[in-house]
């Protein structure tokens, strides 16, 4: 197969029909390193499921140094995504690293899907459901009233089944010894700015949304705050990163094939 070469002063995207869309920047430099990552790259791709952030990371990493032959080169990624979450994640290289922050205060966009009836100690399909509740008085409509009170600033309480720091250690730390009861969230403000019943399915007790929100927003907290406003408790079962900032799904790459273009671009 046939590959086109990496421009460094150009953005570089892999065609559609060449392994998806593989969208990379660079930055012009007055002495150019001996390989374009070194230089700095921005990758997008699709998180697939059950992969942390850092496996992706650390996934590059190893590819870059088998390769590329770059045994020190600098990987890092622009936002986290649980492990049970698909989608953009953006992840820079060399001396890309240095605007990693800048992605990270970008809005995301996200479709989740959720179910009724019952809660989680970690508002996701991570631990077991409890506190189960009859759904039958929940219709389309009284869901899309609810939906609307969760639009604009608001403040919102992380899950304790997560990375926020508590006495400096992650706060999912207490959780998993089962003293999460122990654990004291701090409230965070946030803005949703979008807000849109998708699907609503009453026999199976679920729920599709499409979110638009700021940076630090726990869609599984909202997914949680959603089912107590109703009455009936509910859990987050699907999340897919769709957008951050200006960049898509559209210009992700699985790493399968980035692994790909890495070995064709080497013959």
């Amino acid at each position: 197969m046939r590959l086109e070469k990496f421009s460094v002063s150009e953005p570089y995207i892999i065609k559609k029909n060449n392994f998806s869309a593989l969208n990379i920047t660079t930055t012009q430099q007055e002495e150019k390193p001996k390989d374009e990552f070194e230089l700095g790259k921005v990758l997008v791709f699709d998180k697939p499921l059950r992969w942390t952030s850092f496996d992706i990371v650390n996934k590059v990493r190893y590819l870059l140094r088998h390769y590329r032959g770059l045994k020190k080169i600098k990987v890092g990624h622009a936002g986290t995504l649980d492990p049970l979450a698909t989608g953009v994640l953006i992840v820079c290289t060399g001396k890309k690293t240095k605007e990693i922050t800048s992605y990270q205060d970008h809005g995301k966009e996200y479709i989740a899907t959720v179910k009724l009836g019952a809660t989680t100690p970690s508002y996701d399909l991570e631990t077991e459901p409890e506190n189960f509740k009859d759904t039958s008085l929940v219709t389309e409509n009284s869901l899309v009233e609810i939906l609307k009170g969760f639009l604009g600033r608001q403040e919102q309480y992380p899950p304790v089944y997560s990375a926020k720091k508590i006495d400096g250690k992650p706060a999912f730390i207490f959780a998993h010894k089962g003293r999460g009861d122990e654990v004291k969230m701090r409230a965070q403000l946030i803005e949703i700015t979008l807000l849109n019943l998708l699907e609503f399915n009453p026999l199976n007790k679920e729920f599709k949304i499409q979110v638009a929100c700021s940076k630090g927003t726990y869609i599984r907290s909202l997914a949680h705050d959603i089912g107590q406003k109703l009455g009936v408790g509910a859990y987050l079962t699907g999340l897919r990163r769709t957008r951050i900032g200006d960049i898509g799904l559209e210009n992700a790459i699985s790493i399968e094939n980035f692994e790909l273009f890495l070995a064709e671009s080497q013959k």
